[in-house]
Parts: C-alpha cells; structure tokens; sequence
C-alpha cells in the first residue's frame, strides 16, 4: 500500500487546517449526544495540530439530511461537546460557506477551533459538486483527513478539497490504514477472521479475498444460515438468502478446512426479547423456529481455532446481539479477543464495535475501527476515494 503524508510531515505553525473529521455520532431528540466515540478518537490529530501552532476549521457531515439544512441534524450539540472536550471555545458559525464563513476561518489564530456545520446541508456534498470544493477549500492553506469512516465516499469534503490543497492524513486515519493494511499485507500468522452480520452478500468479497491469506474463518450471525442451508441443512424459519446458496457452496469448496460454521445455533420461536428458545445441534432446528445467535458448542470450538491466533479480524455479530438472550455468542467474541495478549486483534467498525464498547472491552482489542463501511471495503482490497486523495509519501 502506498504510504500516505500526515500530519507529522507539516510544519503547522501559522497555518490554518481544513479538517475533515467523523463526528456522525448518534445525538436524542433533546440534542444530547448519546455517544461520543467518534469525537474523542479525533482529539489527538486536533492536539497535535493546535500544540505545533495550527488553527483548526473542522467539517463533518451528521445523519442524513436531504441537502438543505435540518435543525434536527444540526453539528451545534457536537460544537459544545467538542468544547469541553479540548477545554477550549470551539467556533460555530451555523453555515457552511460564505462570506462570515471565511471571514470567520481568516480571524483564527493559533490554536483556535471553528467547526462548520453539516456538510450535508449543501446539495454539492455527496454529489462532489467541483464549486463546492472550492469554497471549502478557501477555507484552510491544507486539508487534513481524519475521517476513515467516511473515506469510501466520494464526498466534496473528503476527496474533492483535495483538489485544491496540499493534503495529509490525520492520526486516526493513519492509524485505520496501519492496522488494517498491516492485516491485509503482512499478517502474523495464525491470522483467523471472524465474519457475521446478516447476509453473506455484504461480504463475499471480503471471503475471497481472506481467503488465500488467513489460516480459518469463523462464521455466524445471519450469513453462516446461509452457509448451513448450502450445505444440506434445514434452517426453518431462520434468514437465508437464497440467492446466494450457490456462491455459498462455491466458497465452501474452495474454502475447504478454512472455512468454520457454527455446529450449534440459539434458536427462538419467533423474533423476540422474550421468545421460547434453546440451542440444538444446525442439524435439529425445530419446524417453524429460527436461528438468532451461535450455541455453546461453536463458542468452544471458536475458542480452540482463535488459541494460539497472532492476527485476529473480526467484522459482523455472531446473532441479534441488540437481543439480549441472543447477546452470548457475540460476547463471548470480544471477551475471547480481548484475553488474545499476544495477538493483533482488529474490530471492523459497525456491529462489532458496539458489541465490544457495550462489553467495555475496547481497552483490551489493539484496533477498533471507526468505519465499519470504509473498514469493510477496505478489506475487499477497493481502493477509498478519501485515502487516494491525499498526498503520497516521497520515496
């Protein structure tokens, strides 16, 4: 992978950044956030940044606006989060672009923060409107991106800036490119990756590419119904896609023993809370009942293929872990990744990274990724418009 500058190759005294950051966290109906992961994990590139003498114009996208501006969406609430965050004033001029904008980014000085609002306010943003770029670009001397969650999107603010400034990684984003790039490229064998989530067709790219790199995959959650189902098993009323059994049995052979299923499923009655269930063998589903989580049996056998691990991927729960009674499999993952002390342990971002922020865990994974999408097609080997934008390392 080619290396990418960042913002350690800068010399940023008087300089003014325009930073694109990942600040899409989840905020309630009374404009309290109700998560803050995303915003801590930018505070040491904004550190770095005011400490060697920068002023900070920040952007972020928030929700899904529809272009034009929505109080409910507003990055206001993450303005004053941020504030007490860095224990500094943190600017907010309540637009995008204009006049006061830059007037307000040219009367920055050294360590000053300003965060615009919503990028997705703008109609331009996710079209990657060139006149657009070029307004958010007179707003910094460079463009620093530190948002890997957003990097597989071809957004004005995260590629088409690029265009026009000198443009360097932040930390988190160079951190996301090392742990993931490292896994892809020079894993320490045994590398295991642990693969769920609903359907197997969100990831059939990410399976054939591991494939020839790992020594096992381990699925659950949804996707292994299908793998069960390929393989002559009758999963009642669990989801199965249907559309890919074949290419469910395609992986399976060319998988051979690296391929893993569970051998014992959490089933329910029905898709509840407080539904009838028990585990039994993937081959004693009873009629009308469905799979929601992997049993105790595929815990321990999980268990004996992650000893020894030194790499360890994982993308996707192993059930409805939002359920709590079909929680354990996806637990018993991130407890088993957090006690792997002598392994590389990476979370994709998504799913999984809740689980293991739920379990209070994330001190003890070496990686959690910020970008579950981004994560994800990162691992199918897809070049992220975000990540090609910016300048390359000299050789």
């Amino acid at each position: 992978m080619t290396r990418k500058r960042t913002i350690r190759d800068v010399d940023w005294q008087g300089k003014r950044a325009l930073v694109r950051v990942d600040f899409n966290v989840p905020v309630d109906g009374n404009g309290r956030i109700t998560d803050d992961t995303r915003i801590r994990a930018t505070l040491p590139t904004l550190e770095f940044m005011r400490t060697h003498g920068a002023s900070l114009v920040l952007m972020s996208h928030l929700g899904r606006p529809s272009g034009e501006p929505d109080p409910r969406y507003s990055l206001q609430p993450i303005a004053q989060q941020l504030s007490q965050l860095l224990n500094t004033e943190v600017r907010f001029p309540g637009a995008l672009t204009g006049p006061s904008v830059e007037a307000a980014a040219a009367g920055l000085g050294p360590r000053d923060v300003m965060l615009l609002e919503n990028t997705r306010f703008h109609p331009g943003e996710t079209s990657n409107d060139p006149a657009l770029s070029a307004q958010l670009a007179r707003l910094g001397h460079l463009f620093v991106n530190d948002a890997f969650g957003s990097a597989h999107r071809a957004h004005a603010s995260t590629t088409g800036v690029a265009a026009h400034l000198p443009s360097v990684a932040g930390l988190l984003m160079e951190k996301e490119l090392n742990y993931l790039g490292a896994a892809l490229e020079e894993p320490a064998h045994p590398f295991i990756a642990i693969l769920g989530g609903a359907k197997v067709s969100d990831k059939i790219a990410v399976i054939k590419k591991l494939l020839h790199k790992v020594d096992s995959i381990l699925i659950g959650g949804g996707m292994a119904n299908t793998f069960l189902a390929a393989a002559g098993c009758r999963m009642e009323a669990s989801l199965v896609e249907a559309d890919a059994l074949d290419t469910a049995r395609a992986l399976r052979c060319t998988g051979d023993d690296i391929i893993q299923l569970p051998v014992d499923l959490a089933v329910a009655d029905r898709f509840s809370a407080d539904a009838a269930f028990r585990t039994v063998s993937v081959t004693e589903i009873p009629p009308g009942w469905m799979a929601l989580d992997i049993g105790e049996a595929t815990v321990a056998h999980f268990a004996n293929r992650l000893a020894g691990a030194r790499t360890v991927l994982w993308n996707g729960p192993m059930g409805v872990f939002e359920l709590p009674p079909f929680a354990r499999g996806t637990n018993a993952i991130a407890e088993m990744l957090a006690g792997l002390s002598h392994a590389t342990t990476i979370v994709g971002g998504g799913d999984s990274a809740a689980a293991v922020r739920q379990a209070g865990l994330v001190e003890r994974i070496s990686h959690v990724s910020t970008g579950g999408g981004a994560s994800l097609e990162f691992l199918e080997g897809k070049e992220l418009p975000g990540v090609a934008a910016l300048d390359n390392e000299e050789a």
